[in-house]
């Protein structure tokens, strides 16, 4: 197996259920966090929908560099879906590379100083595909606390069975 065969339809089934997430949000708790050292659930969801864009970033190049980064900054939940499916459709096309392309090494920095600096794979799992469901179990405690009901992910929800 092609390491993009494997990787492909991983990132689906994350974008799925981050959309299932992303479509429950109501418009008028945009601005809502649990604490004020705590996102919003705007920025979670805007977070959430620029994911798949570090995957083209780290297949496109051999480097990052973070300094004046900002997240996209969208108003509405079908903005902020929308972003996602145009992210995912970039990452899928990145994604297509040889297995060579997979294993050279790709760096963060910020400012010309070194972050972290591992394989492509690497980043691709540890530092990109893992945002996904630590993200999304932000949401569902922000859902849960807001009492929202919680889509299921690897399984049934408390709401859903």
């Amino acid at each position: 197996m092609k390491i993009h065969e494997f990787l492909i339809p991983q990132l689906q089934q994350e974008v799925a259920l981050t959309e299932k997430f992303l479509q429950r949000i109501p418009e008028d708790k945009m601005g809502w966090k649990p604490h004020e050292k705590s996102m919003t659930i705007k920025q979670i969801a805007n977070h959430l929908a620029e994911i798949p864009g570090w995957i083209t970033g780290t297949m496109e190049a051999e480097a990052l560099d973070i300094k004046g980064y900002n997240s996209p900054d969208l108003d509405t939940v079908d903005a902020i879906i929308e972003e996602l499916k145009r992210n995912t459709v970039a990452a899928e096309t990145s994604l297509r590379k040889s297995d060579e392309e997979f294993h050279r090494t790709w760096k963060m920095t910020r400012d010309g100083e070194t972050i972290f600096e591992m394989p492509k794979f690497n980043v691709l799992q540890a530092m990109v595909m893992n945002q996904f469901p630590h993200h999304r179990a932000q949401l569902g405690v922000y859902f849960r606390l807001l009492d929202i009901s919680v889509p299921a992910t690897y399984g049934p929800s408390a709401d859903e069975q």
